[in-house]
């Protein structure tokens, strides 16, 4: 079982393990450093407090063990886009999945969202699975990306 939760300043070292490795494989990122661990942790607590508020960031946690992140990106008024990443040895277990459920449940009960937009690595299957069994509907490709995404239930919109 996992939970979601702010990040902390203590999370730094944490975040430089999730940002690196086979982890990195899907994104279009580089590995942390420490000193950018602690960027990333600061700009994320920085966005915490904006107002209006057009971001959501918070680590995936199980038994008080930093796994990895997920994030929610306001796009528009009412549509937000969402990505995940997990640390490499605790792939496989369903994390991502619940994270993605959490998520879910913030967005559409606290962020005002409607719909909530999503892609993965054309490679990375294991991450349309996510989202697929968050009830995500695929869309079709963008520059061969896959894409997806998931309406509010009862928001009236298919």
């Amino acid at each position: 079982m996992i939970k979601i939760r702010e990040l902390t300043t203590d999370d730094a070292p944490a975040l430089q393990r999730i940002y690196s490795g086979a982890s990195l494989k899907y994104i279009e990122r580089r590995a942390l450093s420490i000193d950018e661990a602690v960027d990333l942790v600061a700009n994320t607590l920085a966005g915490a407090r904006a107002e209006p508020r057009d971001r959501w960031a918070f680590g995936i946690a199980a038994d008080d063990d930093l796994l990895g992140m997920v994030r929610l990106r306001r796009r528009t008024e009412r549509h937000a886009t969402l990505s995940y990443l997990l640390r490499e040895d605790s792939w496989g277990r369903g994390y991502a999945t619940q994270a993605v459920a959490c998520m879910l449940r913030h967005a559409f009960t606290t962020t005002g969202m409607t719909s909530i937009g999503a892609r993965h690595h054309p490679d990375n299957t294991a991450s349309g699975r996510v989202l697929q069994k968050n009830k995500f509907i695929y869309r079709g490709t963008r520059a061969g990306w896959p894409l997806y995404d998931l309406h509010k239930p009862n928001s009236g919109t298919p």
